[in-house]
């Protein structure tokens, strides 16, 4: 069964959990709706140096085109900031649905407590 993408995106910021630890637990929870998480905070800084300003453009282009790719905008946690609020008006502006986590979740949860008659 094919599963749709999904483009993650959230608030990313360092602390008591690394962003790459994050990131993968958003990612899994993202799976476990039905959908394949894109998330580019993953994987780019293996080869990216973000410090390369041309690298950094790279990375930015890299992961719109990510998102152009997307059946849905996943935005996470509970904090919007310069960077998300550019994920949702890209994903607007390519007629992409966006949605939160919170809400994937809950209607994940709805469904599984229906019962059929």
């Amino acid at each position: 069964m094919k599963k749709p993408f999904a483009y993650i995106t959230a608030v990313w910021k360092g602390g008591e959990f690394t962003v790459a630890d994050q990131a993968s637990v958003y990612c899994r929870k993202v799976y476990e709706t039905g959908f394949t998480p894109i998330c580019p905070v993953l994987y780019l800084p293996n080869f990216l140096r973000d410090s390369i300003p041309a690298e950094h453009k790279d990375g930015i282009d890299m992961a719109r085109e990510l998102l152009r790719r997307s059946h849905v905008l996943i935005v996470c946690g509970d904090e919007v900031d310069e960077a998300v609020k550019n994920d949702i008006a890209v994903a607007q502006r390519l007629g992409i649905t966006a949605t939160t986590l919170d809400g994937i979740l809950t209607i994940r949860s709805q469904g599984e407590n229906q019962v059929e008659p």
